[in-house]
């Protein structure tokens, strides 16, 4: 690790790796176990410390135990840029990729596991692949590939998609297979952009292996000569309309459009789910990744209300009222991301709620009855907050919440978010919950926002000597 070539090229492998996975998945932290030949020590490369709170477990893997010093019987015959797959390390919150090659003996990647990720596949993939770059990296004399591996990295979102799709089906149906992923996912990513009388297509779009076709019925099936070509995106978001807010399927080969179902689909099918100007991507049963404006992303697009199921079980409510209020806030505020407009909830933790300035109800409405459900839904859209009492009941609507200057406000956030803020410094019984039009949920208590997120401080502009990871362990 004293070659200052070897430390610069890992470092903007680093750093090329971190700005994908931000741009994948939200802001993201990377860090990179490494030691490149037999007898080296472990250097530790964390520039942004993700793995601060792991070191028990650290110490546990890569010190107590020497497992990972044995090579594998397999290292000398490997080529370069293979990777021999080493066990996860299991670290809480993280995913990781690591192994071992003929020219970097040992190599273990970190990067967060976001609350809101559809599937780890594609990350996973992307590691992978990170991995097979600095195997190649290090097998590479002099300066040919300094920042070749990085912006590699930094685009591969499409193709660490594509390569667990890949992997998948060929476990599901093996390596033998007719259907061409790239396509498929260029019509996917292409016929989400596309509009049909200003209208985003809605409606489901399987891709099913030719030869399992045989085995489908088909409410309408059209002739080969006049099927559709996937090429065509116009004319395909045409057909989606025959299935939009239904349960029929339009199906293609991966080349055209062959027809219109209501059937099982086969193992192995890949599946767009348009939604409107989003939708999702899946393989079988399971969800893979979202999609807009043309880009894939890994999040499942719910709202992460962590934050505020932990403030629940610190309010002394029973169990079942935080249940309550978990399933009524999650509803109303999914409805709110999906309709995209603003909406404040005011969960009232008092044994009686207090009086709030805004529209009174004669009688309190039950939320755990659906149609009064439906009904706080629509008293959402309404300027001002729902007042919603700790055992899930509506009070008022309209609500004005205010209060005095406090530290933290932001007028970049806007109304809402501020008088929020104010509202709860001067009640701490209260917990606020703001979604913005835009999407972006705060919750807030106490005049703090919960949801809260420090900045990464970026990576530096030099490459430091990593430390060892015996001298990391003691600080």
């Amino acid at each position: 690790m004293k070659s200052p070539y070897r430390s610069l090229f890992i470092h903007n492998s680093l750093d090329g790796l971190r700005e994908g996975l931000s741009h994948f998945s939200g802001p993201s932290r990377v860090a990179l176990l490494l030691a490149l030949a037999p007898g080296d020590p472990l250097h530790v490369i964390d520039p942004q410390q993700l793995l601060n709170g792991h070191e028990p477990r650290l110490e546990e893997l890569y010190c107590s135990t020497a497992g990972w010093k044995t090579p594998h019987p397999a290292l000398a015959c490997l080529r370069s840029g293979d990777i021999i797959p080493a066990p996860d390390p299991g670290l809480t919150g993280l995913l990781a990729f690591g192994g071992q090659s003929s020219s970097a003996f040992f190599q273990m990647w970190f990067t967060e596991q976001h609350p809101d990720l559809c599937s780890p596949g594609p990350t996973l993939r992307w590691l992978e692949h990170a991995a097979g770059q600095l195997a190649q990296d290090t097998a590479i004399s002099g300066t040919l590939r300094n920042s070749t591996s990085a912006f590699v990295l930094q685009s591969y979102a499409f193709h660490a998609v594509r390569d667990y799709i890949v992997d998948q089906r060929n476990y599901t149906l093996g390596p033998d297979t007719q259907l061409r992923v790239y396509p498929t996912l260029d019509a996917i990513l292409g016929i989400s952009c596309t509009r049909e009388e200003g209208a985003w297509p809605c409606g489901r779009l399987a891709f099913v292996e030719p030869s399992m076709l045989c085995r489908m019925s088909f409410m309408a099936g059209f002739p080969r000569m006049e099927q559709p070509v996937l090429r065509n995106l116009r004319h395909c978001r045409k057909f989606l309309q025959a299935v939009e807010c239904a349960p029929r399927t339009l199906i293609s080969d991966g080349r055209s459009i062959v027809g219109i179902s209501c059937d099982a689909l086969p193992p192995g099918t890949i599946i767009a789910d348009y939604q409107g100007r989003h939708g999702f991507l899946l393989l079988d049963d399971e969800v893979i990744c979202s999609f807009e404006e043309g880009v894939f992303h890994s999040t499942n697009r719910r709202a992460n209300l962590v934050q505020f199921e932990e403030a629940l079980l610190e309010s002394g409510l029973t169990e079942d009222h935080q249940l309550n209020l978990m399933r009524i806030v999650s509803h109303i505020v999914r409805h709110a991301r999906e309709r995209k407009h603003g909406c404040t909830l005011a969960v009232d933790l008092r044994a009686v709620p207090r009086n709030l300035a805004g529209q009174t109800l004669q009688t309190p409405l039950d939320l755990r009855c659906e149609d009064h459900l439906r009904l706080a839904t629509s008293l959402s859209k309404i300027d001002g907050a729902l007042h919603i009492s700790g055992t899930g009941e509506l009070h008022n609507f309209a609500c004005l919440l205010d209060g005095r200057t406090v530290p933290g406000e932001n007028r970049a956030r806007g109304a809402r978010f501020n008088s929020a803020l104010r509202f709860t410094a001067a009640n701490d019984d209260m917990i606020v919950i703001v979604v913005s039009s835009d999407r972006p949920v705060s919750i807030i208590q106490r005049g703090i926002e919960l949801t809260a997120r420090c900045e990464w401080s970026p990576l530096p502009g030099f490459a430091p000597q990593p430390p060892v990871l015996e001298d990391w362990l003691r600080g």
